[in-house]
Formats: structure tokens, C-alpha cells, sequence
């Protein structure tokens, strides 16, 4: 699905660094395979987006490569090497001189991460670099342990992503947003910098995890070992995902932090003694598939927040999210945990 084609009149374009630690595919509009490559490789990669779209819907071609009047298509796609990409950020930087870093989960194909953050990118308007680190899922559900392999296999390499963006000087923040098995990878590439540097470089101020695909208690030491000098962190979560279920099963049991219920103080405990973490349980949403994965990018309250506040480096609060007075409930800290329809927010510092 990615053979580039003709652009059209009347559509909109996301133009993104892709960084991927997969092996290159000979196979005509594929780029990556599933594979571990060599090391870290770089592309440009333009998508066309039709304008007659829901926002949170991907509209995939029905046949490859794609028309771009109607469907998510390539229409430019180049390599970029590692001596470029200053040039990269600094072009594509704009006034603000901030880079927007998604990381993907488990089971995706680069292709269908290339249009996810694309689609997502475009729906928050996110006034940023968009920059997609992609490493070698390979696309299939029965592949979890590889996939979890393959993970792990490529946190320096998104550490040298991040580390390289940070040191820009055309690079002002960075905002890492990652899902499901690529939470656990975002954090401990970011944790993995600041055992090196003694702290989170400054310019990384804000980590928002969607459906994390990680233990609790494994998200508390990641945290802890960044020390006091670290982003802001935002959580968002659902008792509704069925991905995470899954999960929870394979890892005989252990509970998912994308699916944690916050009405529990057992959970509320653990995340209270931790500063700057803030949860946005999204558990009374209904968008996307049946499995409610892709929450964060499909229901457009979670991206309209991502794009108005997450983004711009603010914290969120029970006033940002849709609330009629008749919705509202207190539970617990009056400041702490307030619920919200559709949306449930918990402030760490403030139950603290």
C-alpha cells in the first residue's frame, strides 16, 4: 500500500520521518518487512488524505496502490541519511520547533503504521515534526513473543532517535505518544537516557502512553529510574480492551496498565506516590474495531485532546475533557479523580 502515486486536487498531506529498525523489503510498496534490519534506516514518506473522512477513520485502499481522491496513499517516499537529518527537522520543524514522536504496538505492519500516525497526526492537528519510529512487529497475532523480542531488540535505537532530535538545535520539544507493546519500549528508551545522562534531556517533556502493553509494577521502576528530572507522563487506559485482556493472559495474569481500573485504590495508591502522571481512562468510549485498541487515535475526544493539549506540552485536567453538569460525579480527592462522560481523569500530584 505504499507505492507512491499521483497526488490529488483537494486532499490534505502528512509529511513524516519515518525511522525503522526493519529490513527492507524488495516486495513494490511494502519499504519493510517484519525482519530485524542492520540498523537504523530513514525515509521521507508523504501521505495524501482525502478530506470527505471521519475523524479517527483510515480509508484504506480497496485495491494497491490506491487513488488518492479517496483512499490513504503514498505520493513521495525517499530515503534520508543520517548526515541529513538536521536538514530534515530543521525544515520541517516550522515556528514552533516541535517534533512529534510515535511509537507503534504489537501486530503492525509498517505500512498500517505509516497511515495510523498519518491519520492521527492530521486529526490533532499537531503543529509539529511528525517523526514515526517503527520497529519490526511482525504483523501477525500469534507472533507476540517476537514481536516482544523485536521490541527490545531496537530500545537503543530509538534512544539514538531521541537523542539526536533532542540535540538539534532546530528542535525547541519533543513529544513521544506510544501504544500498547511500544510503551514499554518508548520508556525504556527514555529510561535508558537517563541512566546515561543523569536525567530526561529537557526537551523531552512529554510522554503520552496509549493502551501501555506493560506491567505496573515494571511502569513504576521505569519511572523511579528517571529520576526527579523527567517528562511529564499521561496514561491513557480502558477496562474495555480486549488487546490488553489478551495480554493479561499471556503474561499469566499480570495486569495491564492500559487496563486498570481506577475506581480501585489499590491502583490509585501505586500511581499517587509518583509526580507528573496524570490517567485518562477512556473505558465509557466506543470507537474504532471491536477490540478497543485504538482508542487514543480513533474516538475523536482522545485525539481532539492529544492535539489541543498533550501536544503543546499542557496537562490535563477534569475542565479539558466533554462534561455536562448533570454528568459530572466526584470520587475519592475532589482534585484527584473526577469522572467526567465520557472521560475519567486522575491526576497523580493532586491525590497525592
Amino acid at each position: 500500500m505504499l507505492q507512491p502515486v499521483a497526488p490529488a486536487a483537494g486532499t490534505d498531506s502528512v509529511n513524516m520521518l519515518a525511522a525503522t529498525t526493519r529490513a527492507p523489503s524488495d516486495e513494490a510498496g511494502v519499504l519493510f518487512s517484519g525482519d530485524r534490519g542492520p540498523g537504523v534506516s530513514f525515509s521521507n514518506i508523504v501521505v495524501s488524505i482525502p478530506r470527505d473522512r471521519e475523524v479517527g477513520t483510515i480509508q484504506l485502499p480497496r485495491s494497491v496502490p490506491g487513488n488518492a481522491a479517496t483512499d490513504f496513499v503514498v505520493t513521495a517516499e525517499r530515503p534520508v541519511a543520517k548526515a541529513d537529518l538536521a536538514k530534515w527537522f530543521a525544515k520541517a520543524g516550522g515556528r514552533k520547533r516541535r517534533v512529534f514522536v510515535f511509537v507503534h504496538g504489537f501486530n503492525t505492519p509498517f505500512d498500517r503504521a505509516v497511515f495510523r500516525f498519518a491519520q492521527l497526526t492530521h486529526d490533532a492537528d499537531a503543529m509539529a515534526a511528525p517523526v514515526l519510529f517503527s520497529w519490526p512487529s511482525r504483523g501477525r497475532l500469534l507472533d507476540y513473543k517476537r514481536d516482544f523480542d523485536n521490541a527490545s531488540y531496537s530500545r537503543s535505537d530509538l534512544a539514538y532517535l531521541l537523542k539526536t532530535v533532542a540535540n538539534g538545535s532546530a528542535v525547541s520539544e519533543v513529544v513521544i505518544l506510544a501504544h500498547s507493546m511500544g510503551s514499554w519500549l518508548a520508556m525504556e528508551a527514555v529510561k535508558q537516557i537517563a541512566l546515561e545522562q543523569g536525567g530526561v534531556p529537557r526537551k523531552i517533556n512529554n510522554i503520552i502512553l496509549a493502551s501501555p502493553d506493560l506491567d505496573v509494577g515494571v511502569f513504576r521502576r521505569q519511572v523511579e529510574d528517571m529520576g526527579p528530572r523527567r517528562p511529564q507522563i499521561t496514561l491513557f487506559v480502558s477496562q474495555n480492551d480486549r488487546a490488553l485482556q489478551l495480554s493479561q493472559f499471556l503474561s499469566q495474569g499480570s495486569a495491564r496498565l492500559g487496563a486498570i481500573d481506577l475506581s480501585q485504590d489499590e491502583y490509585r495508591r501505586q500511581l499517587a506516590s509518583l509526580n507528573g502522571i496524570t490517567v485518562l481512562d477512556l473505558s465509557a468510549i466506543r470507537a474504532g474495531d471491536r477490540i478497543n485498541h485504538d482508542l487514543f487515535a480513533a474516538s475523536p475526544d482522545a485525539v481532539r485532546l492529544i492535539g489541543d493539549r498533550l501536544i503543546q506540552g499542557q496537562v490535563i485536567t477534569d475542565t479539558d475533557v466533554s462534561v455536562s453538569a448533570m454528568a459530572a460525579e466526584t470520587i475519592g480527592s475532589a482534585a484527584g479523580l473526577v469522572v467526567s462522560a465520557p472521560i475519567l481523569v486522575f491526576n497523580a500530584a493532586a491525590e497525592r
